[in-house]
């Protein structure tokens, strides 16, 4: 049969539903079927959450797990399971969405889903979103970079000597996922002359949001998996306690 349906993956921002974009809530306005991630630990989908006051009233929801892995070759039947799932709601005429928080591009599972379906000739629309650094860099009155700075974005369940390694180089720092690491990250920044001007903020945008300007205080705290701090070395362009 047919693959008549289109397969939009689309980016629902970081918490706050005002901050999808008028073609994401058109998006989920058209499509038949939602998909909504979740962990192997969750019951619920954040990205549901966020995206469910812009469903239509007929829309079938289906939640699919999908591990948490650095590999994707690790746990393929899982992400080929998810994909059949799809493939025979496309096969059925329908438009099928799958909601990702922040951008669809960016560190998302819905990349490894994207590289399956298109390989079967799918149609497919990615719309993007606010990814999370983002939209906590406009929330707390933070510039993330001026003029020549180096912004490095880095994924803090990266192995610690990389971490330390691109900290070294960066003027200015996106850590995103601190969650596991989250003492020795604190120690690689104080190292470096970051920690004054690190600001943590976890689960932006949502309910339970929380906001840690006093970083290093706080290092021994259990974090959410969606936590990110935005940092600098201490320049004198800006000051972290000066929003």
């Amino acid at each position: 049969m047919d693959l008549t349906g289109t397969f939009y993956g689309i980016g629902v921002g970081p918490g706050d539903p005002e901050l999808l974009t008028v073609k994401a809530i058109n998006a989920l306005k058209k499509i038949d079927v939602l998909i909504a991630p979740k962990t192997e630990k969750k019951s619920d989908s954040v990205a549901l959450s966020i995206a469910q006051p812009y469903l239509k009233p007929s829309v079938e929801i289906i939640f699919q797990t999908f591990p948490m892995i650095k590999d994707f070759a690790e746990e393929t039947d899982v992400f080929e399971a998810n994909k059949e799932e799809i493939l025979h709601e496309l096969r059925g005429g329908k438009n099928v969405g799958f909601a990702t928080l922040g951008d669809p591009m960016f560190y998302s599972t819905y990349i490894y889903i994207f590289k399956l379906l298109k390989r079967c000739g799918v149609k497919i629309v990615t719309i993007p979103g606010v990814p999370a650094f983002l939209a906590i860099a406009a929330q707390i009155g933070r510039p993330l970079a001026y003029g020549n700075d180096i912004l490095t974005i880095i994924p803090a369940t990266a192995e610690l000597d990389a971490i330390k390694n691109f900290l070294d180089k960066a003027d200015a720092t996106v850590l995103m996922k601190v969650y596991k690491n989250f003492p020795e990250v604190v120690d690689a920044l104080k190292a470096r002359g970051m920690i004054d001007e690190a600001v943590l903020v976890s689960r932006c945008g949502l309910d339970d949001e929380k906001i840690i300007t006093d970083v290093a205080a706080h290092k021994d705290e259990p974090l959410n998996y969606l936590s990110t701090i935005l940092t600098q070395r201490n320049s004198g362009k800006i000051s972290g306690k000066n929003f």
